[in-house]
């Protein structure tokens, strides 16, 4: 029989509690669950008013994976939803995280949480732009933190200031909050920077998606601020072979990085980072940050 646990009065069967989700690691779904609660503050932080996209591994990394956009059956009724349009059909819901006991109830799915750049208030109107830095073999983080350094830059000089984390997986995440944008304005600045740094630095930068332009270089991926695109929240557990995290970091911890391990972070190495740091993505949900898109050329 499965456990019931009350989470902030609500009434929740978390189910196989025992599980080892992480071979490697050998982390159970309890341990999973127990992440997640104790960075809760930081997670809801960043999932608030953004509808879910969730990757579901429940037998873990090794086992079948789905991608889901649609409330997913059994879903108690207090769970928040929104309705999120289509281009091509009607509305859908989405689930929105807004609060633990609803984060618990998502945890217990086994869930990689990914959200959109934009909130259910404004659906398709961008809040931060984002690039998602994806090394192809042989290039590692440690070529995507180069890479990073540039667009850093580059962003800076247009008064934008950008922040940093790990995927969780191979590659690096920028993100900038900015003055609420239309989407489709805000992928095309992203894709004219990302071609600006393929011409800037061509050893290292490729703006396309063709693969076989892709090994030992960067590909600067911008077409996540599409509107029907998502990406890994900050925080989420990935579904990889061990359990890391898609972890904010520091500008200096871009440059020092030497070696992908430095930027390898499993969920037990939050909880310290969190104490030493704070939120370093913080500056995102503070709309006095965030700054004007400069016209796409």
């Amino acid at each position: 029989m499965s456990p019931i646990t009350m989470v902030e009065g609500r009434r929740l069967s978390l189910t196989n509690l025992d599980k080892v989700l992480y071979p490697e690691t050998g982390t159970t779904k309890g341990e999973v669950l127990h992440y997640c609660t104790t960075t809760a503050d930081a997670l809801l932080a960043h999932l608030r008013d953004r509808p879910l996209s969730f990757l579901r591994y429940p037998d873990g990394p090794d086992g079948q994976r789905f991608f889901t956009k649609n409330v997913p059956p059994g879903t108690p009724s207090w769970v928040k939803t929104c309705d999120v349009p289509h281009s091509t059909s009607g509305p859908t819901r989405q689930v929105v995280i807004d609060g633990l006991a609803a984060l618990v109830w998502a945890a217990n799915l086994v869930v990689e949480l990914h959200t959109p750049q934009w909130t259910c208030r404004a659906p398709g109107i961008a809040d931060r732009l984002v690039f998602d830095l994806d090394p192809g073999e042989p290039a590692t983080i440690v070529e995507c933190c180069l890479a990073a350094r540039w667009l850093h830059a580059r962003l800076g000089a247009d008064g934008l200031d950008a922040h940093a984390k790990t995927s969780g997986s191979k590659g690096l995440h920028l993100i900038v909050p900015i003055e609420p944008a239309p989407s489709e304005r805000v992928t095309a600045y992203a894709r004219h920077l990302a071609v600006e740094a393929a011409r800037a630095l061509p050893d290292l930068v490729v703006h396309k998606m063709t693969k076989s332009l892709r090994p030992g270089k960067v590909f600067i991926d911008f077409s996540q601020n599409s509107a029907a695109k998502t990406t890994a929240v900050a925080y989420t557990l990935r579904a990889r072979a061990t359990p890391t995290v898609s972890t904010p970091v520091t500008w200096d911890e871009v440059a020092d990085c030497t070696d992908p391990a430095q930027l390898t972070f499993l969920f037990s190495d939050i909880a310290p980072r969190c104490a030493a740091h704070g939120d370093l993505l913080a500056p995102l949900l503070d709309p006095d940050r965030a700054r004007p898109l400069p016209g796409a050329a």
